[in-house]
């Protein structure tokens, strides 16, 4: 079982930035690759940004490339998404998820754990 929790959410301007953090109770975090999604109303949850269990191999999706970084400590058991040049597009509740593979994952169904969710609102 892994506990995952999300903080660093709120309400910027477009053009700013954000730093959101996922913390994870469970002892072999490293054993996990890690990703970000998102969710904005009346749309399906959508792949973000990844990273392997090691932090070597990271993926973006197109739309944030270029703007966001993803990273991960695991000695601290955290990861974390540093999202700049935010856009009114990118406000969304943004979830944390874990899955048991080496590698990076963009399909949401291979998640085997979810945080609760931050909301990110960018306004215009």
């Amino acid at each position: 079982q892994v506990v995952l929790v999300e903080s660093g959410g709120g309400l910027v301007q477009a053009g700013g930035s954000l730093r959101l953090s996922c913390a994870a109770s469970e002892g072999s975090f490293s054993s996990y690759s890690m990703g970000w999604f998102r969710q904005a109303p009346g749309k399906e949850r959508e792949f973000v940004a990844a990273i392997s269990r090691s932090g070597i191999g990271t993926d973006y999706a197109d739309s944030v490339k270029g703007r966001f970084t993803i990273s991960r400590d695991n000695a601290k058991k955290t990861m974390s998404l540093q999202m700049n040049s935010l856009k009114p597009e990118d406000t969304a509740v943004y979830h944390c998820a874990a899955v048991g593979t080496m590698w990076p994952r963009r399909n949401l169904d291979e998640y085997d754990y979810w945080g609760q969710g931050a909301q990110v609102t960018v306004s215009s």
